[in-house]
């Protein structure tokens, strides 16, 4: 291994708006792969920022997710987000099985079903907000409730329990060292909650994700009850969290850059394309994710990354990479369609993309079409940003019409 004193240290705490991370812009610019020395955990790691190297990576069953947990991996959160039954810590061919499995809950008929759930949630919002009139904080009103509210509905949870499932998920994402306890206690709590209520699903199945889920088979094998709840509390998580920093952010896009809400109305075909490039283009989050330990010596683009090392990859600038994307840094709502790494790569890529793209389509095009005068009622620069956890979204979105 690489001592740590040649590693260059990466707090990847900028949060400077949805401008790029000028650390993670010169670890792009280097030739190679980089040694980084993250927050916590007690190793370096490698760093992979290039498209086809991050493909290289997330594809080579060399590399592995679930050897990470024998460790106390470099990560930017002092408690693992990740619990050590989630797919996400998987490896292949098992975490193969249980995506073979989740995809059956999120067919065409099925993703119809919830953009109906999403597109009533959604009007119920922006009614709400139409009701109050400007200025009104889009945060509040939509970007915020509507992904928690569509998963929870969609998973089937109690409306009063949905307070307390918000809270944990907070509580598992925030940087701060004091924090560790808490989200420990966090991921406990809501493992336990999960787990009860696979059994209640178990003995009355309803048309929730959840139902959906214990009903997928292939063959004779299906999730059993830790999978799924395992499986559950990932959509709870993964579901509000992204969604809410993707629409905040995407908003935020469409309000300081007005051409882009134009071509939308003008040409509301393109609005999944568009999503996909501004999808493209925001750092959605700070730094790395979740990192893969090498099962064995590996040359990579003239480096001998030795078993047992770890290895991050770099979703945000693979997606910034100028081999692949001509003017990497411009939204181009007229770019060639080529699939982006937002959602990840490989074996761990989202299972519920066709749920978030539908709440994102939903979200978006009802604003655009109910509000066609939106306009920030602050300045961009009184717009404030999380600054405590991995995110990157604006806390509040005072806007007018």
């Amino acid at each position: 291994m690489t001592s740590s004193d040649e590693a260059i240290s990466c707090p990847f705490d900028f949060s400077k708006g949805l401008e790029f991370d000028p650390s993670l812009a010169e670890l792009m610019g280097r030739d190679t792969i980089t040694r980084i020395r993250l927050p916590y955990g007690d190793a370096d790691a490698w760093l992979v920022t290039g498209f086809e190297g991050v493909k290289r990576i997330t594809t080579d069953q060399r590399f592995s997710r679930a050897r990470i947990l024998d460790f106390d991996y470099p990560r930017l959160t002092p408690e693992p987000i990740v619990s050590p039954e989630s797919i996400n810590v998987i490896d292949p061919p098992h975490s193969s099985r249980l995506r073979h499995l989740a995809a059956q809950a999120f067919t065409q008929r099925h993703v119809a079903r919830m953009r109906r759930r999403i597109t009533a949630l959604a009007d119920a919002l922006l009614d709400e907000m139409a009701e109050q009139g400007p200025p009104a904080d889009l945060v509040r009103h939509l970007s915020n409730p509507l992904p928690q509210h569509t998963i929870f509905d969609v998973l089937g949870i109690d409306r009063e329990d949905w307070p307390r499932m918000q809270q944990c998920a907070h509580q598992l994402l925030s940087t701060g060292p004091e924090g560790r306890e808490t989200a420990a206690a966090a991921k406990a709590e809501l493992r336990e909650y999960f787990g009860e209520l696979v059994e209640q699903r178990r003995r009355s199945p309803g048309k929730d994700l959840i139902s959906s889920l214990a009903a997928a088979k292939d063959g004779e094998d299906a999730f059993d009850d830790q999978e799924l709840a395992i499986m559950a509390l990932t959509l709870m998580l993964s579901g509000q969290d992204t969604a809410t920093c993707q629409i905040s952010d995407i908003s935020y896009l469409l309000l300081t850059r007005p051409e882009l809400a134009r071509h939308i109305r003008n040409r509301p075909e393109t609005l999944t394309e568009v999503l996909n490039e501004m999808l493209r283009y925001i750092p959605f989050r700070k730094g790395v994710g979740i990192p893969r330990v090498a099962m064995e010596d590996v040359d990579f683009d003239g480096v001998r990354i030795r078993a047992g090392d770890f290895v991050h990859v770099s979703y945000l600038t693979a997606n910034r990479d100028p081999e692949r994307y001509p003017d990497p840094h411009v939204i181009d709502p007229d770019r060639r369609s080529l699939p982006h790494m937002t959602f990840g790569w490989g074996g761990h890529r989202c299972i519920a993309v066709p749920l978030a793209m539908a709440e994102l389509e939903v979200a978006i095009g009802r604003l655009l079409e109910r509000f066609p005068t939106l306009k920030l009622a602050v300045s961009k620069e009184e717009v404030r940003w999380d600054t405590e956890t991995i995110r990157r979204f604006p806390l509040e979105l005072p806007v007018a019409w």
